[in-house]
């Protein structure tokens, strides 16, 4: 048996996360996600909003808040890092009644001229973790049929962007040149932790799930380049966390 075997429609799921969660009234349709702490305090800071429930992990509690922004209400929270991490919060905001996902969060750059300015928007996501094929039929990507709406609601906002595939790995530190080298050649331009595993829960749950990305480190040289990735202070953080409302009243 192997990961490739995981996909089980036989039998029943032993745990569900509407055991965890209670359903809540009038819980908004849409979430709007961050991986980013100095962009969720931003948001925090920007958006009046209200808590509306707490996800209680082994490590941290994950505070689920409402904002209710030009007429319309958003569930917003701070996700964990990581496609199972982020999988099971995600697995336990749809059973409190979301129906719609916006995540955003950093990358790797693959190709060091692509993101000069630009929005990433994944077309697919490269399966190198393990959730997904506990949600989907084993392949090697899983498509994301929401990034061309996307990418008509930046052209509508003119925001520059550029459509790829990205790689989505478990494991950061054995990003090697060989594997980049494959992914690349298969036009993944970007590398995160996250987007296959969400995307495939999204699939499998019958929500809707958008992503959008902007570059962090470059792993495009002969030497890593962590660019703004160890900065505290992100000066553009603002502007993304905006940018993530006005997708956000556009895809309802």
């Amino acid at each position: 048996m192997s990961i490739l075997n995981a996909f089980d429609t036989s039998s029943e799921e032993i745990i569900r996360a509407s055991q965890m969660v209670d359903r809540v009234d009038e819980f908004p349709e849409t979430a709007i996600v961050t991986y980013s702490r100095v962009k969720f305090d931003y948001l925090m800071q920007r958006y009046p909003s209200e808590h509306i429930a707490t996800l209680n992990t082994a490590c941290a509690a994950i505070p689920i808040h409402r904002v209710e922004h030009d007429g319309a209400s958003y569930a917003v929270y701070l996700s964990l890092i990581g496609g199972s991490a982020a999988g099971c919060i995600m697995e336990e905001v749809i059973a409190l009644g979301a129906r719609r996902f916006l995540f955003f969060g950093s990358c790797g750059v693959l190709d060091k001229d692509i993101l000069s300015g630009h929005i990433a928007v994944p077309t697919a996501a490269y399966r190198d973790e393990g959730t997904s094929y506990h949600y989907l039929e084993p392949s090697p990507y899983v498509d994301i049929p929401a990034a061309k709406r996307l990418a008509a609601i930046l052209e509508e906002l003119d925001v520059p962007y550029h459509l790829t595939r990205t790689w989505t790995t478990d494991a950061i530190y054995r990003e090697t040149r060989g594997n980049m080298a494959k992914r690349r050649a298969e036009g993944c331009r970007v590398v995160e932790m996250e987007c296959a595993s969400t995307a495939a829960i999204a699939q499998y749950r019958g929500v809707e799930f958008a992503q959008f990305l902007y570059g962090a480190d470059s792993l495009d040289g002969d030497e890593w380049d962590p660019r703004n990735l160890m900065e505290v202070h992100d000066e553009a953080g603002g502007a993304i966390v905006d940018l993530a409302f006005r997708i956000a009243a556009r895809m309802t």
